[in-house]
């Protein structure tokens, strides 16, 4: 799969507010895509397939676990967040004779609503391989909630087992760093901004000092180039939106002070022919638990 310009969406007026549903929806449709080539790379290079039991922790609407599921692993995927589950539910597990509020058959997909440690591998083969998609490295204390989530998982794997972490490459390299320093700026200039809000430059060692307190052991290392391609102007201000990044500018002002301002932080990136387009480079850290 390769990354490619979202096609447009016409929206209800864009100064209302969002509610979850259609958040979730944006990113599954617009946003998630973008990171497909980090996906992909680190199946590749870990030889995903029908011998991989894989737990993805904050799996969101489940593109990874669909690319996993596709070279023939068997997949389970948690998270918190109901509304992008529904939506992995629908891509994943629901089909002609199933029960959409069910699990499908371990050769499949199993979907978890809630933490890591509710996803108990199926059966008695335990994963062999955990996933944290959800890049770190662009927002202070972005981090924080990832080490127990590992803690917690990691009793569920095999001794030895491989757990991929993920987050986003230096600021000189991500196009879209510039676009979230607006949310930073916008949350700090109110008082409703809370700890960990703040947009802060990836460090070189941010999924080092994580593997670290969660007691993992390094393994590899790799960078992924996942340019963030937009059909339009539009498209770019829902999708980036709808990663929750922008969530305290929101509060802190309003969606459409919030949306008029990444537009404009976002103009130098738009090309002729009205689409949007910024490079960006990931980095993931593969270790052994």
């Amino acid at each position: 799969m390769t990354p490619t310009l979202v096609r447009h969406h016409r929206y209800a007026d864009s100064s209302a507010t969002v509610d979850a549903g259609t958040r979730a929806r944006d990113w599954a449709e617009i946003q998630e895509r973008m990171l497909a080539p980090l996906y992909e790379a680190v199946f590749e290079r870990l030889e995903v397939g029908a011998g991989t039991r894989m737990l993805s922790i904050g799996c969101g609407s489940g593109l990874a676990l669909l690319i996993a599921a596709s070279r023939g692993a068997r997949v389970t995927g948690c998270d918190t967040d109901r509304e992008r589950l529904a939506l992995a539910r629908e891509r994943l597990v629901s089909g002609p004779g199933q029960d959409p509020a069910g699990a499908a058959p371990p050769s499949r997909a199993r979907l978890v609503d809630g933490v890591p440690s509710a996803a108990a591998p199926a059966g008695d083969a335990p994963y062999n391989l955990l996933t944290a998609f959800n890049p770190i490295g662009c927002a202070d204390g972005d981090s924080e909630g990832l080490a127990p989530a590992l803690s917690s998982a990691v009793p569920l794997a095999a001794r030895g087992a491989t757990v991929v972490l993920t987050g986003w490459g230096p600021p000189e390299r991500c196009a879209t760093a510039p676009v979230l320093r607006v949310a930073a700026r916008l949350a700090e200039s109110s008082r409703t901004a809370r700890s960990g809000s703040g947009w802060r430059p990836a460090l070189r060692d941010d999924l080092e000092e994580v593997a670290a307190r969660a007691g993992l052991k390094p393994d590899g290392s790799g960078r992924v180039s996942c340019p963030f391609g937009y059909a339009d102007m539009d498209s770019a201000v829902r999708g980036l939106l709808s990663t929750g990044l922008f969530d305290a500018a929101i509060r802190a002002t309003d969606r459409s002070q919030v949306e008029k301002e990444v537009a404009e932080a976002l103009h130098p990136h738009v090309r002729p022919d009205g689409t949007v387009w910024m490079p960006n480079v990931f980095r993931y850290l593969v270790c052994v638990a």
